[in-house]
């Protein structure tokens, strides 16, 4: 009796596991009448991002390029902090531009510090990083606890990077693009020893300034500088990291022909060249690398049907839709279309094309809950809920 108890203890302990384990593996994915799209915030002025507050309000944060950050708290918006004095111009003009108000990140401890980033270009077209404090009220910055802590000169008013996310390891990751013009004139892509070209990675939790962490990459080393976590970007805009596996999924934004997604591991050590400008996505661009020495990307498609501008997305750890579980979400900011992808259990990448949509899609987003949300540049935020 007591072996039978044993096993069947043994059971359902194996099973409460085998339940509680991440899906790493898929071998299909849903179809697409199972979810839908649902406006949850309208009425935005080119939004480009949308994050949480890492507590547990269940508020969204909406980026916008002329420099406001909104707070939606699930009935209505408000004013968060408006920097609009402070960024480019151009980014308050109504007509194109990549400058603005471009980045934002929670500290993993903001319940209890209330610190904040924010990524955007300045009145000289400079990339600025500084640190914010929230005010007495939860839904308010306070605009005067700014500290600009790290800048970086752009010599073109394209490929300014700018987004920001903090990984399992506690250091803020920033992506800096190439510089900008066109075929990396800078030559940037293949300088680690620059900072355009690069994804950066910082430690900010000191009271002012950032450090180096100790293990980066190029720490001691001539070939890279100190900040340099990875390189050979064009323009990565939008990176994630999975919030069970800690892996990391960027979208570097392609010259003319191809967009391309990248997976780096949560075991990596940094250091790794993505390939630019010697090749675009899996193309040789102006050639004279070594594509063996350059990590490959698991997905990338071209610019037919009017696609010219990746945006990588999140995997999906959400509860509300179980059957995405493990399915990496990205889009084309120009065309509207957006793709699946995910990994099988011969370690191969299947990426599909999920649907059109008449949005400009900005970026994705995540909530606090790891449900997933669509920003679309036209002035609105969507979240993936199931179908009805």
């Amino acid at each position: 009796m007591k072996r039978f108890l044993f096993l069947l203890v043994l059971l359902m302990t194996t099973s409460v596991l085998a339940q509680d384990e991440p899906l790493l593996y898929r071998e299909d994915i849903p179809s697409l009448d199972t979810i839908q799209f649902e406006v949850v915030v309208d009425d935005l002025a080119r939004p480009l991002y949308v994050t949480h507050a890492n507590d547990d309000s269940g508020r969204l944060f909406i980026v916008e390029q002329g420099g406001r950050i909104k707070v939606w708290d699930g009935e209505t918006t408000s004013m968060f902090l408006d920097i609009s004095d402070l960024v480019s111009p151009d980014a308050n003009s109504g007509g194109y531009t990549e400058r603005g108000l471009l980045g934002l990140a929670f500290h993993p401890d903001y319940a209890e510090n209330g610190t904040f980033f924010v990524n955007y270009t300045d009145f000289r077209g400079r990339t600025n990083i500084a640190r914010y404090q929230v005010s007495d009220d939860a839904n308010v910055a306070d605009a005067n606890s700014a500290e600009i802590f790290f800048t970086e000169n752009q010599p073109y008013p394209n490929h300014n990077g700018g987004h920001m996310a903090f990984g399992a390891d506690g250091y803020l990751y920033v992506s800096l693009g190439d510089g900008g013009s066109a075929g990396d004139p800078l030559g940037a892509g293949q300088d680690p020893t620059m900072l355009l070209g690069t994804i950066i990675r910082l430690d900010v939790d000191g009271e002012t300034g950032y450090a180096i962490p100790e293990d980066n990459p190029f720490v001691g080393s001539d070939e890279g500088a100190d900040e340099v976590w990875s390189w050979g970007w064009r323009n990565p805009w939008r990176f994630s990291f999975d919030r069970v596996t800690d892996d990391m999924y960027i979208g570097d934004v392609g010259q003319a022909q191809w967009e391309e997604l990248n997976f780096e591991p949560a075991d990596s050590v940094g250091g790794l060249n993505y390939g630019w400008n010697y090749f675009e996505a899996t193309t040789v661009y102006q050639g004279g690398g070594d594509q063996s020495a350059t990590v490959i990307p698991f997905a990338e498609y071209n610019h037919g049907g009017g696609s010219c501008s990746v945006t990588a997305g999140y995997n999906y750890r959400g509860e509300a839709l179980p059957d995405w579980e493990g399915v990496f979400f990205y889009g084309d900011y120009c065309s509207g279309q957006m793709w699946t992808a995910y990994r099988t259990d011969a370690d191969t990448w299947v990426a599909d094309e999920l649907t059109d949509t008449e949005f400009n899609i900005s970026s994705f987003g995540e909530d606090a809950d790891g449900e997933l949300y669509i920003v679309n540049y036209q002035g609105s935020v969507l979240k993936i809920v199931a179908a009805e």
